[in-house]
C-alpha cells in the first residue's frame, strides 16, 4: 500500500488503510491479517422483495441475465438453534464420524472430536505442521467414502515451505479415535508455486469427493492489490479447481492432461477466493462459492476446461475503489456466475439440504456468509436461484462452514468457536 500511497499524507494513507479493512469481508484486503469484522448488512425481510437494498460496489453493475442476482426473498418458519459448543479457537471444517462424534479442524492448527454431549477432546496428535497467517492454516476437512472400512480422511493445509514460503497442499491420513491421533499423515498433492507466507489471502483449500471416488480441491489465487493474472494461465495451480485421485494423481479424464504448458490437475480455471464446495446429491455436479472482490461474491457450478473469468470478467472493483482490468463482466468464453451478490457476503460453506426434518427447505441450498454474518438459504429451481431467505441474522456472528447432519438437522459452524445445530420447532 505504501507504493501506492507514495504521495498520500501519512495520516491520510492510515485512513485508507482502516477504511479497506472494513470494506473487506472475508476480513481485510489481500495480503492483510484481519482486522475487527464489520457490521452486518441490514437486511431488509419484505416478502418477494430482494434481501440486501444496498447500493452495488460497482455502479455500472448489471446482471448477465434475469435472476443473476437480487433474488425475492421467501421466509420460512425459523429453526430452533441449539449450541453444541461454543469453546472452538478458529474453527474452519467440520465431518460426522459414523459413531456420532464429530471432526472439527481449527485454523492455527489442531483438530478435535466433539462427542454427543458437548465435550471437546484434546487436540489430535499427529497434525501436521501448518502456516497459520491471517486467513490460512488447517483448514478443510473430508472422510474418504469408505472411511469406516479404512479410517482415511483428507485435508488441506498452508504448508510452511522454507523460513518464508508456503503453499496450500492436501493430505491424507489415518483416524485413530483410541489414540487421539492421526497416523501415516502425507501429502498427496502441493500447489504450484509457492509464495511468500504473508500471501494469506484467497487461499481456498475446499474438498468435495465425487461419486468416483476423485476429489475436487479449489485453489485460491493469492492475489493483492491490483490482482495479478495467475487464474488465467495453465502453469500454475492459483485461481483453478484441481481434480486429483485419492493419491494425489490427475484424475483421469481432466481437460488439460496432455496439453502443454497446463498442468494435469487443473479442471476449471479463472477462480478467486473459493471457500464453499459441494456435490450436488442428485446430479453428482460440482457447486461452487468464490468471493469477489468489492462485489461480485459467486454461486458456480465449474465445468471441465472452461474459464469463469477472474480477474477479466467481475461483478465488482477493487479494494481501493478503481475498476479491475477494463471493469467488464461479460466477455465471449468465459463463464457467467449461476448467481452472484454485490455488495459481497463473502461466502464460506455450502451445503445442499436433502433431509426430512425441515419440508420447506427442499431443493435448498445453503451459504455461510463471513462478511453477510448469516446463513444464507437459496432456494433452487434446477441451477437457478428463486429464492432467498437470511438465516440466523441475530446471532450477529460470521459463519464459516455448514452441513447437513446423518440426523437431517443443519450444523452451522462459526469463525467465533461455535458449532449450533438447526432443528424444527
Amino acid at each position: 500500500m505504501k507504493n501506492r500511497l507514495m504521495y498520500v499524507s501519512a495520516a491520510c494513507a492510515l485512513a485508507l488503510a482502516t477504511m479497506l479493512v472494513a470494506q473487506t469481508p472475508a476480513g481485510g484486503p489481500p495480503g492483510k491479517a484481519k482486522g475487527k469484522a464489520k457490521a452486518a448488512p441490514a437486511f431488509k425481510m419484505e416478502k418477494g422483495q430482494p434481501i440486501d437494498t444496498r447500493e452495488p460496489e460497482k455502479s455500472d453493475d448489471k446482471p448477465a441475465f434475469a435472476g443473476q442476482n437480487h433474488a425475492p426473498y421467501e421466509p420460512t418458519a425459523p429453526p430452533t438453534v441449539t449450541t453444541l459448543t461454543d469453546k472452538l479457537t478458529s474453527p474452519w471444517s467440520f465431518a460426522f464420524l459414523p459413531d456420532g462424534k464429530i471432526l472439527i479442524t481449527e485454523k492455527p492448527g489442531t483438530m478435535r472430536t466433539l462427542d454427543k454431549s458437548g465435550v471437546l477432546s484434546e487436540p489430535l496428535k499427529g497434525v501436521p505442521a501448518v502456516s497459520a497467517v491471517g486467513q490460512v492454516g488447517l483448514l478443510d476437512l473430508a472422510l474418504d467414502p469408505q472411511f469406516a472400512a479404512n479410517r482415511r480422511i483428507f485435508f488441506t493445509y498452508s504448508e510452511p515451505v522454507g523460513d518464508a514460503n508456503s503453499h496450500i497442499v492436501v493430505a491424507s491420513a489415518h483416524l485413530d479415535q483410541a489414540a487421539g491421533a492421526l497416523t501415516d499423515a502425507k501429502v498427496i498433492f502441493g500447489s504450484k508455486p509457492d509464495l511468500p507466507r504473508n500471501r494469506s489471502a484467497n487461499q481456498g483449500g475446499r474438498i468435495a469427493i465425487g461419486r468416483d471416488g476423485n476429489l475436487f480441491v479449489t485453489i485460491g489465487d493469492r492475489s493483492q492489490s491490483p490482482p495479478w493474472d495467475m487464474a488465467q494461465k495453465l502453469d500454475n495451480h492459483l485461481g483453478k479447481m484441481i481434480h486429483i485421485t485419492p493419491d494425489g494423481a490427475p484424475a483421469p479424464g481432466n481437460p488439460f492432461i496432455g496439453k502443454a504448458g497446463a498442468l494435469p490437475e487443473i479442471w476449471s480455471y479463472g477462480h478467486r477466493s473459493e471457500e464453499g464446495l459441494t456435490i450436488h446429491p442428485e446430479t453428482g455436479e460440482l457447486w461452487e462459492t468464490e468471493h469477489g472482490p468489492r462485489g461480485g461474491d459467486e454461486l458456480n457450478t465449474p465445468e471441465a476446461g472452461k474459464n469463469y473469468g477472474w480477474p477479466v470478467i467481475v461483478h465488482g472493483i477493487d479494494y481501493p475503489g478503481a475498476a479491475i482490468g477494463e471493469g467488464i463482466t461479460e466477455k465471449a468464453g468465459m463463464e457467467q456466475a449461476r448467481y452472484y451478490w454485490d455488495p459481497v457476503i463473502a461466502p464460506s460453506g455450502l451445503s445442499f439440504y436433502t433431509g426430512n426434518l425441515f419440508p420447506q427447505w427442499k431443493n435448498s441450498v445453503f451459504v455461510g456468509a463471513l462478511g453477510g454474518q448469516m446463513l444464507d438459504r437459496l432456494t433452487l429451481s434446477g441451477k437457478k436461484v428463486v429464492a432467498e431467505e437470511p438465516l440466523l441474522m441475530d446471532r450477529r456472528t460470521r459463519i464459516r462452514d455448514v452441513r447437513m447432519g446423518p440426523d437431517g438437522a443443519v450444523y452451522v459452524l462459526t469463525d467465533g468457536g461455535t458449532l449450533m445445530k438447526l432443528t424444527p420447532k
